[in-house]
């Protein structure tokens, strides 16, 4: 059992307690019930209104409740501290009813304060140099990777927490494998050399065993994958393919074919999408003078190859681009529903609140029957209303098939979108001006994990989710 410590408990306290149930824009308390306004007939209270939360945390429905499972700070199993800035996880089915859950850190190398060694490194020594992807010449070793946490569901309690991966950049979303494992994204491509003390590149994807075992895990790069600022990743099932998001505002949607699927390192072919027919089509809708990309109109799509993926100038999207290649804008959260896959990008639509896209592949993904029975795109959401859905960020699909997607912004909610383009809102933030993040539903489908970037807190939510 892992106990949050003194300075955590006090600092939360603290924190909590000068925060105020403002930020409530339209959506109003109402006899202790946040109700929604009409929105065009769009919203869908699947578990009705928000109901104030005393503890002026996390305002949640009737019947749910949260719990803070693991905070910045907290001592792990390892000996090593709770890293902050945690944001993408994926869940895992554990031994005898546990869930295993590896999370993301989007932290740097000079983030001193969020880091899993002490303020002052003092105990980088209980990590060996060679354990890390970059060392930071022992100085200023890259502070991002993961931890993972073994969580008993009867009791509500992590059992056991570790690093799981070291040295590696700004961790900010990626994607869980039908073969068990995490694939975590560097959202950075800083280059060894000058004055940062970084010994190696970055902007990789890396790959972490779910497992019991309390272990550091070799950091290898997937350098085939390509060198960019990556998101999310997810993996097709049905495949093996991997498919990519990419966090800029010009960016590309791309998809990884494995020469051996499950065996990533094995190498393969790095792709983008195109969408058939519209050469380098701009579907961010942000200029009234370029076609707009409609909502739940689909497009065939093709794919272009990407040459020299171990890009030294972080030039990938520009390549695939001028090729052809469509352009969105910051690619985020990505997760695969039944045969079809969905992604957010955070400040696309005419209102550069967000868009949703969903992608259905073909029948013949990744091989030559693609080109006559090709996969297809459509912009799944885009409502162009804050108060609706705004900077939707990483991403998940519930036991329902809902599409479920924390909002990047200082006051954010957790949002539901029905399969028929209906919008509910499962949660909101009011005791930190912090983005959601990392949402993810365990195997069972009983718990709900989030994260509290900011103060560094993991939530377990649970409720009547089905």
């Amino acid at each position: 059992m892992v106990k949050m410590n003194t300075s955590s408990r006090r600092n939360f306290i603290k924190v909590s307690a000068v925060t105020t149930l403002g930020f409530t824009g339209l959506w109003k308390f109402v006899n202790g019930t946040l109700v929604s306004p009409p929105v065009n007939g769009k919203v869908n209270l699947r578990y009705g209104p928000l109901m104030r939360d005393p503890k002026g945390l996390i305002n949640l429905p009737k019947g749910f409740s949260y719990k803070i499972i693991s905070t910045k700070g907290d001592l792990m199993s390892d000996g090593l501290l709770v890293p902050g800035r945690a944001d993408g996880m994926g869940a895992f089915a554990g031994l005898h009813g546990r869930t295993i859950i590896i999370r993301n850190h989007e932290n740097s190398a000079d983030d001193f304060e969020e880091s899993a060694f002490g303020l002052n490194n003092n105990l980088l020594s209980k990590v060996k140099g060679s354990e890390f992807y970059d060392y930071g010449k022992g100085v200023v070793p890259s502070l991002g990777g993961t931890t993972t946490f073994i969580y008993n569901p009867k009791t509500q309690l992590i059992e056991k927490q570790f690093l799981s991966l070291a040295g590696t950049e700004r961790n900010c979303a990626g994607g869980i494998t039908p073969w068990g494992t995490w694939l975590s994204c560097e959202e950075s491509t800083i280059k060894a050399g000058g004055n940062n003390n970084a010994e190696k590149d970055h902007g990789y994807v890396f790959e972490v065993p779910a497992t019991n075992e309390i272990k550091l895990w070799d950091a290898i790069p997937i350098k085939e994958m390509g060198r960019m600022n990556h998101e999310a990743v997810s993996v097709d099932p049905r495949t093996g393919i991997v498919f990519l998001t990419e966090d800029r505002p010009d960016s590309l949607i791309y998809r990884y074919i494995p020469n051996v699927p499950g065996t990533l390192l094995k190498g393969g072919k790095l792709q983008a999408l195109e969408i058939k027919g519209k050469k380098s089509y701009d579907t961010r809708n942000w200029n009234p003078d370029v076609e707009l990309f409609p909502v739940s109109k689909k497009f065939d799509v093709s794919w272009i190859d990407i040459n020299e993926v171990d890009s030294d100038d972080d030039s990938l999207r520009i390549q695939g681009f001028d090729k052809g290649a469509a352009c969105f804008a910051r690619g985020e959260g990505m997760w695969f529903g039944k045969n079809e896959l969905f992604f957010a990008c955070t400040n696309g639509g005419k209102n550069q609140n967000g868009q949703i896209f969903r992608y259905t592949p073909s029948l013949f993904e990744g091989t030559a029957g693609e080109f006559k029975q090709p996969g297809s795109l459509e912009l799944f959401a885009e409502p162009n209303d804050k108060e609706i859905l705004k900077s939707c960020d990483n991403l998940t699909i519930a036991p329902w098939g809902d599409v479920i997607t924390c909002e990047d912004d200082p006051h954010p909610f957790i949002v539901g979108i029905t399969t028929s383009g209906e919008y509910y809102k499962i949660a909101e933030n009011v005791g930190f001006p912090s983005e959601f993040a990392g949402g993810v539903f365990s195997a069972t489908g009983e718990t709900y994990f989030v994260n509290i970037q900011e103060p560094g807190i993991t939530l377990a939510i649970t409720g009547p989710w089905l």
